[in-house]
């Protein structure tokens, strides 16, 4: 297996997330996105959208995280990413959905260069977008975990799943950006059980050869 990322990748880092859970160990390369690799044509010719991750697994080639950690997850079942219960299996792609589909693309890379390279937003400005989104999804994400008929140590049941796979990166942006979190003590315990775990903390972005 081939895993093209990058160390601030918040999608990078769930499928780290998840192939360190599954003891997986693919060569790693780097597309620094910052420098634009990923628009390169020879990186374009790799995959097509220009985005990371991309998996390579012998001639079968893959984009989007939550394709990428569901595929893994149907070759290498244990440990399973999906809750076996069918009501709690669709709990946690819904929550993951929530962070990889509604939050996470109001503030990636591409959203972020837009509004300072063409908008000319300050830093403050950059860092109050940002917040925002977090704080929406977040207080959202808060009732969801509060109303679970059966709470667990993670965000469906006590063991990680694609929900939490999902959730520690978006935590990781929301740090990095200093985004207050105190209003989500749910969110935060989830947190905190999951990186305390080896595979959460493997895949941390300063962890990884890449890091700047």
């Amino acid at each position: 297996m081939i895993l093209y990322g990058y160390f601030r990748s918040s999608a990078a880092y769930r499928v780290r997330i998840a192939m360190n859970l599954k003891n997986l160990t693919p060569e790693q390369r780097s597309v620094h996105l910052l420098k634009k690799i990923n628009l390169t044509p020879e990186y374009k010719a790799v995959n097509p959208q220009g985005l990371v991750p991309y998996l390579i697994d012998d001639d079968f080639h893959l984009s989007q995280s939550l394709a990428i950690i569901e595929y893994l997850d149907e070759l290498h079942p244990e440990p399973p990413l999906l809750p076996k219960n069918i009501y709690d299996r669709a709990a946690a792609r819904a929550i993951a959905q929530m962070i990889a589909c509604d939050i996470h693309p109001l503030n990636n890379t591409r959203i972020l260069s837009y509004l300072t390279d063409k908008l000319q937003a300050s830093d403050a400005q950059k860092t109050l977008w940002y917040c925002h989104w977090i704080h929406e999804g977040f207080t959202a994400l808060e009732t969801i975990l509060a109303n679970r008929k059966t709470p667990g140590a993670f965000c469906v049941g006590d063991s990680p799943t694609i929900a939490d796979i999902c959730l520690i990166p978006q935590i990781a942006n929301a740090n990095r950006f200093k985004c207050s979190l105190d209003s989500f003590p749910k969110i935060m315990a989830v947190a905190h059980h999951a990186q305390k775990l080896p595979a959460f903390i493997a895949a941390e972005p300063l962890k990884q050869t890449d890091a700047e």
